[in-house]
């Protein structure tokens, strides 16, 4: 006979995270500020992707990025010199971020004078899968070294995310890796998703998820 409780703490802790997600993405709705939530495993390029992609829209829009890591300010500091408006989010230890977190940094922020926010999450392919950050959407990187089979390993975040950039396709002929494969593995998991080969070297298929990010903030606003 049981003498204990058991609390099935982790359906708890997810459950009040998408209630909180789905307030945070109804404020957003109302201010008109559409948040990014970007993904990926370290080194897939999310830095330098931003980059580009902050050079390709900072004309016609104003641009916020907060910067989350377990520590140091490398990744800020190179988005600050695009002169869009920045901040490092440091988790203390956590993998991830949730949607408190993430409004904790949109306030650090401040969203009055941001149409877009980008959240570049902390770098791995299973926490951040695993809560809603209250993002109106998100993508995630794919880089061309980590391999075709990523999405086989790590199929929740290629489930959950509106947008998946194969990036370095610049160096597709230097790694053993079937392109065709890999987006036939990854629409299996997420028949709508939008896949977008870039290289965020080069800067090849940016004007694509331009493109893509013009839209989706388009259909926000509306």
């Amino acid at each position: 006979m049981r003498t204990f409780k058991i609390l099935e703490i982790k359906e708890s802790v997810f459950d009040d995270n998408n209630r909180q997600a789905n307030i945070l993405r109804d404020e957003l709705k109302k201010e008109k500020t559409f948040l990014l939530n970007l993904m990926s495993s370290p080194g897939s390029g999310k830095t330098t992707t931003l980059v580009k992609t902050i050079k390709a829209l900072k004309d016609e829009m104003r641009i916020g990025v907060m910067e989350a890591d377990i520590d140091s300010d490398v990744d800020a500091f190179t988005i600050s010199e695009t002169g869009a408006k920045v901040i490092q989010l440091h988790t203390g230890g956590m993998c991830h971020l949730d949607s408190d977190m993430t409004k904790q940094g949109l306030e650090g922020l401040g969203t009055d004078d941001i149409d877009l926010a980008i959240l570049e999450n902390v770098g791995n392919l299973v926490c951040p899968a695993e809560f809603d950050t209250g993002a109106s959407k998100s993508a995630m990187i794919l880089s061309i070294p980590e391999g075709d089979d990523k999405p086989l390993k790590y199929p929740l975040m290629f489930s959950i995310v509106d947008v998946v950039l194969i990036n370095k396709i610049d160096v597709l002929e230097h790694f053993d890796f079937n392109l065709e494969a890999c987006k036939e593995r990854i629409f299996k998991l997420n028949p709508n998703v939008k896949i977008i080969t870039i290289s965020s070297r080069t800067g090849e298929g940016i004007d694509e998820w331009a493109d893509w990010i013009r839209n989706a903030v388009k259909e926000w606003n509306q």
